[in-house]
């Protein structure tokens, strides 16, 4: 017998987004707040970025004690945090848990009689289970793409790694890695990646980015001094992997065409996110095309009802602190839901032109804007200025800043051109004038 279990809301996911919007569910007093994370302990990736840069400027803090202070404050305001459970699936609201059926009146009651809550099912330490929630709310997050989905030829030897994967290794776990590491990348994450590769003892060869120049933020100033010792090779890609048993080097191409082997032992892969989303399309959610995460409008609401979405799931990938403040948003919005507050219409969508990549939020419903929208380009942008336009018609113009824009870094757009959306037009699209 499949084991069933009832809980008000629950959130797939223990990162930054997932236990803010527990805590502040939790605190409200809505009933059973549950938060499922798949990983053994709960924080999502702060856990294991040992550098500084989380929390406020009044309190500064390390990865690990930020993921254990939103930890400690989801538990204190009442959530219940499962470790080491997956949710797999959706199941349809009113169909049966147990051979014989009888739990479907009961998923019915929970899900199925307003189109409002969901049945998911899920594995964990204690076997099979269906969980019955009236509000979900996804925060699964956003993955590196690997060497394979980066279609980097040559061998299958040890010592290649994501950046995540590098930094559990190190910080979590304890392991070696090699003496002498290549990182592919040059933006924030690619230098805090090359940060644990010295912290583990080994030499940083080179920084290659197929960009122009570094893509770095607010870590600059912390990373001015590696910078200055570390090699950065700028318009030059990894053409191959070189090595049996062991990673012997990596072969580099010059945008020119000229290629080269650093010899190392050790490849990093780092950015090149993309939304952990694999529950978003199982539950069959309306998919942003720019993001490739669910579609969603200014307060956080998917295309299914009573199921929403905050986070790098939505946007891969923002800072700790974005996700977080995503978190709280995502929280009052279920809080109105649940106090029965009805589903709204998907709204406008809203898209971007070349060199813009994205933004989210993606749609604009006629309540309940965002504070800002976020952007990201694929092309440097000098003094950009961002032009809003529906069905021809120029709704705003607004230069989000004073230097030049680049790939890997948010640009801001503010939300106060959102009442002059016509909620019967076509889709809103932001281009650069």
């Amino acid at each position: 017998m499949t084991h069933v279990r009832r809980v008000d809301v629950l959130l797939v996911g223990a990162g930054p987004a997932g236990l803010t919007a527990a805590a502040r569910l939790a605190a409200a007093g809505v009933g059973r707040v549950e938060v499922l994370e798949r990983e053994a302990e709960a924080g999502g990736v702060p856990r294991h970025c040992a550098h500084g840069g989380f929390g406020t400027w009044t309190r500064p803090l390390t990865g690990p004690a930020y993921a254990h202070l939103l930890t400690e404050a989801a538990v204190r305001a009442g959530a219940v945090i499962r470790t080491g459970v997956t949710v797999l699936d959706w199941r349809p609201a009113g169909s049966p848990t147990t051979a014989d059926g009888g739990h479907a009146a009961a998923a019915s009651a929970a899900g199925g009689g307003t189109g409002a809550g969901a049945v998911l099912s899920a594995v964990g330490p204690g076997g099979a289970e269906i969980i019955e929630a009236r509000a979900v709310v996804l925060a699964t997050g956003a993955r590196e793409r690997p060497r394979t989905a980066r279609l980097v030829p040559g061998t299958r030897p040890a010592g290649v790694y994501t950046a995540g994967e590098l930094q559990q290794a190190v910080h979590l776990f304890g392991q070696r890695i090699g003496t002498r590491a290549v990182v592919v990348g040059a933006e924030d994450v690619s230098y805090a990646a090359a940060a644990t590769v010295r912290a583990a003892g080994a030499e940083v060869v080179a920084l290659v980015t197929e960009h122009p120049r570094a893509q770095t933020g607010r870590a600059r100033a912390r990373s001015t001094r590696l910078r200055d010792r570390v090699p950065l090779l700028t318009r030059t890609t990894v053409a191959e992997l070189l090595g049996h048993g062991r990673l012997s080097g990596v072969r580099v191409r010059r945008r020119d065409g000229r290629t080269a082997v650093l010899a190392c032992d050790t490849v990093v892969f780092t950015g090149d996110f993309v939304p952990d989303h694999e529950l978003a399309r199982r539950g069959a959610l309306v998919l942003d095309p720019g993001t490739r995460g669910p579609a969603v409008d200014g307060a956080l609401h998917t295309s299914r009802p009573g199921v929403f979405a905050a986070g790098n799931v939505l946007h891969a990938v923002e800072r700790a602190g974005t996700a977080a403040a995503e978190g709280a948003l995502v929280a009052g919005a279920a809080l109105g839901f649940l106090a029965g507050a009805p589903w709204p219409e998907p709204g406008v969508p809203l898209a971007v032109d070349a060199p813009l990549r994205w933004i989210a939020p993606n749609r604009v419903a006629p309540v309940d804007p965002p504070a800002r929208y976020l952007l990201r380009t694929s092309a440097p942008l000098t003094r950009p200025v961002l032009q809003v336009h529906q069905d021809g018609r120029l709704l705003h113009r607004e230069r989000p800043c004073l230097g030049t824009a680049l790939p890997n870094r948010t640009l801001t757009l503010t939300a106060r051109w959102t009442g002059q959306v016509d909620p019967k037009g076509g889709e809103v699209v932001v281009s650069v004038g």
